[in-house]
């Protein structure tokens, strides 16, 4: 026994001095709980009466174990025991209580339910949940003491600094201890080398034997070699990790997973979205409370957690081996679930990922399947299964067999990637001629943003958004201020001419030369609703409460749809082309300019039909653009007669006329103070 010198002192502490009834020794396994809990009884066997030690490894009942304790406790053994489980705890109490022992019960996680994270007993062992929290909760002068890969739920709300039931988590051992335990092993190395290979297996003892003997089987004993190998899982190893992760609920095993994918500190926020599947918080919550009592996963700060670097490689490889193992059987599931090179990774974690993850597992297709094309094919295949899916079912699936025919190929030209749901795809300057994507809905994606001629543009009133609408009639939503594509699909058929966001920011409007216009659920890219001009749409304007949805067009309406159903409310004739509409701040009066410079002013009330107010005449070409200025009491105008306009909204009166354009004006837009109005031209100038 060699270390922990700490531990020993400080459970002697509270197990001599402090006189604490029940303590628990947690961690991974093969961190040495079970050496330890038989040093410490060995040493402080002359502080008790008896010292008995049962592993439960081989689960007996709890009746048994009971009876045997209170045998080998009694001066005087009983010549037969209650028949009830409770009568029987009590009279082991009671032996506590009269002398001074030392129980030891090893590997309780033996009991417990694989997969379950609220640490519920096997079925017919449930006795155990009761006899530690009668020795927990009664008062003796004995000491129980506990190892386990998880904390036995009973003890949680007992623990304590002060409480005489305490738990202690082990840890690694360090560097100096790593060389002193493998010191008959004949390994040689330098002192870095000692302490990266301390804390590359995380400083557990049982995984720094194991690899040990292959070190001196493979290398001759050179550390340093060994370590330049950059391979930390061997066979030995496996089954102290098998026999740990084979213990996990699904959704505990798909954390752990995520967590060997994005390799490096993550945050409690950033799990619950990439999750293919739906998962509320609190499932999470409660998946990483399980695994940290399983030892399985390190916690960092603000809530984010990481894995020890021998089971992230470990998990690692296991995903290698069953992706592999899907993708040649044609039966995909982790495939679905998992994404092999995610867009919005660091780019150093993404090459990280393809270095790991994509090249490894297309070296295993190859091993199984053969020649690159052979491969190929089989992807494809795939590629067709997943058409046959909804888009939730399809899950990373599309993406992740994209990424590896990128990897494979080296470009995706005249690819059938249509009807596909593809999902967090790195795919900027990849080769894309002649590939279909009709019908396929791009999400979190990152491409090389050369798709289209660009139309007309919006930003979500909270800037989460941001939206381009293209001359062929494609849509696309970005993310993280324009750097992460969240969503691309047809949304028309001809030119996107006019986008606009609803003020929650949860949906998006799309006008279209085409004569409709549509609803789009900005989560989903779901269309909601459409509806229809007679000719082309100019403009859309979202109610500042975002209940009404207005549009005009060239067919000389301004109509009023419900934002909710899409029912058309009203249509509202003008004398020509409709090209621009706004509301006003506090969405009583919609402003309207044609294709005769006029602009009207319609007051818009939820009892009554809108009906126009005022019109307003001056321009002496059409209007593009209108704005109200923050406080409602100025409209700002733009035209193709090169000037911008600032009218009083109470009396239609020109207030001032600004020159200086040398081409048509489009657009106005007014400062958030309302002291500066901005003017866009066909000159490619903006004046302020």
């Amino acid at each position: 026994f060699v270390g922990r010198e700490v531990e020993v002192a400080e459970l002697s502490q509270w197990i001599v001095q402090e006189r604490c009834r029940l303590v628990t020794l947690l961690g991974m396994g093969g961190i040495g709980k079970s050496m330890l809990a038989s040093y410490l009884g060995s040493r402080l066997a002359p502080q008790f009466e008896a010292v008995l030690w049962r592993s439960v490894r081989d689960a007996p009942s709890c009746e048994e174990l009971v009876a045997d304790c209170i045998t080998f406790f009694s001066q005087t053994p009983p010549a037969d025991f209650p028949t009830s489980l409770e009568q029987r705890i009590t009279q082991l109490v009671a032996r506590l209580q009269a002398s001074r022992c030392l129980l030891v019960l090893d590997n309780l996680e033996t009991l417990l339910a694989s997969g379950d994270p609220e640490g519920n007993y096997l079925p017919g062992y449930e006795g155990y949940g009761r006899l530690i929290e009668r020795l927990a909760e009664s008062v003796h002068q004995s000491c129980v003491l506990l190892t386990s890969r998880e904390r036995p739920r009973e003890i949680e709300a007992l623990e304590g600094t002060r409480s005489p039931v305490r738990s202690l988590r082990l840890l690694g051992v360090d560097d100096q201890t790593a060389q002193e335990l493998l010191s008959d092993r004949g390994l040689s190395g330098t002192p870095a080398a000692w302490q990266r290979l301390a804390a590359s297996y995380a400083g557990n003892p049982l995984a720094l034997k194991i690899v040990a003997q292959a070190i001196t089987d493979l290398f001759s004993g050179d550390l340093d070699r060994f370590l330049q190998e950059g391979e930390l899982i061997f066979n030995g190893v496996r089954p102290v990790l098998r026999q740990q992760v084979g213990r996990l609920s699904p959704l505990e095993h798909l954390l752990l997973t995520w967590f060997a994918v994005l390799r490096e500190w993550t945050k409690l926020d950033t799990l619950s979205p990439i999750l293919h599947s739906r998962v509320l918080r609190s499932q999470v919550l409660e998946a990483l409370e399980a695994l940290s009592r399983r030892s399985l996963v390190e916690r960092g700060q603000q809530a984010s957690f990481s894995l020890q670097s021998v089971v992230m490689e470990y998990l690692t490889d296991e995903l290698g081996e069953r992706l592999a193992e899907e993708i040649v059987l044609g039966e995909p599931q982790q495939l679905h679930q998992v994404a092999l090179a995610q867009a919005q990774a660091k780019h150093y974690v993404r090459e990280i990922q393809v270095r790991l993850l994509v090249f490894p597992l297309l070296e295993r297709l190859r091993a199984e399947l053969g020649a690159n094309a052979q491969v190929e094919a089989h992807l494809l295949r795939l590629l067709a299964q997943f058409r046959m899916e909804d888009a939730v079912t399809q899950g990373y699936g599309p993406a992740n067999v994209i990424t590896l025919l990128k990897a494979l190929r080296g470009h995706l030209r005249g690819l059938d990637l249509s009807q596909l749901a593809i999902r967090g795809a790195y795919l900027q300057g990849v080769e894309l001629q002649d590939a279909n994507l009709a019908e396929s809905l791009l999400q979190e994606c990152v491409l090389t943003e050369s798709f289209d001629a660009i139309w007309s543009v919006a930003i979500s009133s909270p800037g989460q958004y941001w939206a381009a609408g293209s001359r062929r009639g494609e849509v696309r939503v970005w993310k993280e201020r324009g750097r992460l594509l969240h969503l691309a699909w047809q949304a028309h058929t001809d030119v996107v001419s006019t986008l606009a966001f609803s003020p929650d920011g949860s949906t998006l409007a799309s006008g279209s030369w085409d004569g409709t216009l549509k609803l789009w659920n900005l989560q989903s890219g779901a269309l909601l609703w459409r509806g229809r001009h007679t000719n082309t749409i100019s403009c859309l304007a979202f109610s500042p409460d975002g209940r009404l949805l207005a549009s005009s067009g060239r067919d000389a309406t301004v109509q009023f749809w419900d934002a909710h159903s899409g029912t058309n409310l009203q249509i509202l004739p003008h004398p020509g082309s409709v090209y621009r509409v706004t509301w006003s701040p506090d969405g009583g009066l919609l402003a309207s300019g044609d294709f005769a410079g006029s602009i009207r002013l319609w007051q818009v009330q939820k009892t009554a039909p809108a009906r126009c107010v005022q019109t307003i005449e001056g321009h002496t070409d059409r209007v593009l653009g209108l704005a109200f200025a923050p406080d409602g009491r100025i409209l700002a105008s733009g035209s193709w007669d090169r000037t911008v306009k600032l009218w009083e909204v109470v009396n239609g009166r020109l207030l001032q006329t600004l020159s200086g354009h040398r081409d048509k004006v489009h657009c106005v837009a007014w400062s958030p103070d309302g002291r500066t109005v901005a003017s866009g031209s066909v000159d490619k100038t903006i004046w302020l």
